[in-house]
């Protein structure tokens, strides 16, 4: 079991930037992948990006890449999503979640946080 506990969300103007945080316990973090994902109301849970064990594999949704960094600090056990040039349709609770797959769809995650709230005012 591992338990992850997001956070950094909040209200930013378009074009601000902001930085969520995960932070694992439980089994070791560095035994999966991470990614984060995202769900606006209405809408389905999108993929935003996944990074490998260690960290030297990164892959991203189209619509983040160049805005969005995803990264890892083992040491820490927390994972990390930069986020810049914000627009308010990234608007959204962003979740953070691992799995020993790597994948870019939500079934290919097992365990996740219970989201962080991000909201991108025009």
């Amino acid at each position: 079991q591992v338990q992850l506990v997001e956070s950094g969300g909040g209200l930013v103007q378009a074009g601000g930037s902001l930085r969520l945080s995960c932070a694992a316990s439980g089994r070791t973090f560095t035994r999966y992948n991470m990614a984060w994902f995202r769900q606006a109301p209405g809408k389905e849970r999108e993929f935003v990006a996944t990074i490998g064990i260690s960290g030297g594999y990164k892959y991203y949704a189209d619509s983040m890449k160049g805005r969005f960094t995803i990264s890892r600090d083992n040491a820490k056990n927390t994972g990390y999503l930069q986020m810049n040039s914000l627009r308010p349709e990234d608007t959204a609770i962003y979740y953070c979640a691992t799995s020993d797959r790597v994948g870019s769809t939500a079934r290919d995650y097992l365990y996740w946080g219970q989201g962080t709230q991000v909201t991108v005012s025009s």
